[in-house]
């Protein structure tokens, strides 16, 4: 029966995030009827004028939210299980912290040296992954030496927090022009990764999910802690490495492209949890994916429709629920 329901569950979400996609490419500036854009994407276009707004300017975003969304919310699913607390999110590693000092270092730092920004962004890419990177090399050092997990999760704070002193130190000797920008960047966006760049946070998200799937079978021997999964024969330092290389290229790709994008991998898997009524995880990654996925179209549409900033989207729409959540403390009931 419960596996009827998850069947279900998968196929309506399926169709539902299907749709709104389509709502997606429809919602703008120049609002396109539906049927029309089903047709253009057929290849039967009814304008010329829209079948370019379609393909040339919104198809991009929107494969860009579907992507951002699902590694998001598979990220903040790893954390939470590998952490065992429901408010760790897919930055708790420091991996904002990495990509906005990389970032900051780029925007604020350079014009400091007398130097300009050039190839602006693939520029503020590079930077925030390489950021990212350098912070998840520390951390996985980390780990190889400290057994108790919480430790680790603790030190990824205290890294968020030095490196967020020396962002503030940038932020307060840098020029107002550079400033803007970097403060543009941490209100996260969608619209902003080319066809070129496509390719490249595509690339990253699936070796990421990939890695996801594999750890499947260990993330279900780790909800009931470290201690119980050895008992099952599970190598916690290897499964440590692979959860923490999967959470940086999906949180890493999706910081460095689209800039950090709040709430969605904190609160969409405790709401798969309980849409799926699960704490299998060979339900709930592919459940994540399709969530995840959904509810970041979803904001994309009303950023687009008010006009505001998709952080600004996620934020209002996700602190209700972590809000919920802590309130009904029903973050891993099965």
């Amino acid at each position: 029966m419960k596996r009827s329901r998850s069947i279900i569950l998968f196929l309506l979400l399926t169709i539902a995030t299907l749709i709104l996609f389509i709502l997606d490419l429809a919602t703008g500036t120049v609002s396109i009827p539906f049927q029309e854009v089903v047709n253009t994407l057929a290849g039967n276009p009814d304008s010329q004028l829209h079948q370019q707004i379609i393909f040339n300017i919104r198809f991009n975003k929107a494969i860009v939210a579907f992507i951002a969304g699902a590694a998001l919310s598979v990220s903040g699913l790893q954390m939470q299980t590998l952490f065992r607390n429901p408010l760790a999110g897919p930055y708790v590693l420091g991996i904002s912290s990495g990509a906005s000092l990389g970032v900051s270092l780029f925007i604020l730092g350079l014009p400091l040296l007398g130097l300009s920004a050039s190839s602006y962004s693939f520029g503020i890419a590079g930077a925030a992954w390489i950021g990212s990177a350098i912070i998840l090399v520390v951390i996985g050092l980390l780990s190889q030496r400290i057994k108790d997990i919480m430790v680790i999760l603790i030190l990824g704070m205290m890294f968020s927090s030095g490196v967020s002193a020396v962002v503030q130190i940038l932020q307060y000797l840098s020029h107002d022009e550079a400033l803007k920008s970097y403060v543009i960047w941490t209100m996260g966006s969608l619209g902003d990764v080319s066809s070129s760049q496509l390719p490249v946070l595509s690339g990253g998200v699936i070796i990421g999910l990939m890695l996801a799937f594999l750890a499947v079978k260990p993330l279900n021997q780790l909800i009931l802690g470290e201690d119980y999964a050895r008992t099952l024969g599970l190598k916690i330092k290897r499964t440590r490495g692979i959860l923490f290389l999967s959470t940086s290229l999906l949180a890493g790709s999706v910081t460095a492209f689209c800039g950090p994008i709040g709430f969605i991998g904190l609160a969409l898997p405790h709401v798969t949890r309980m849409l799926f009524d699960s704490s299998d995880n060979r339900i709930l990654v592919p459940a994540n994916i399709l969530t995840g996925a959904f509810i970041l179209i979803f904001c994309d549409i009303i950023s687009k429709i008010w006009i505001l900033p998709i952080n600004a989207v996620t934020s209002l729409l996700g602190i209700p629920i972590i809000i919920f959540i802590v309130l009904q403390n029903k973050a891993f009931s099965a």
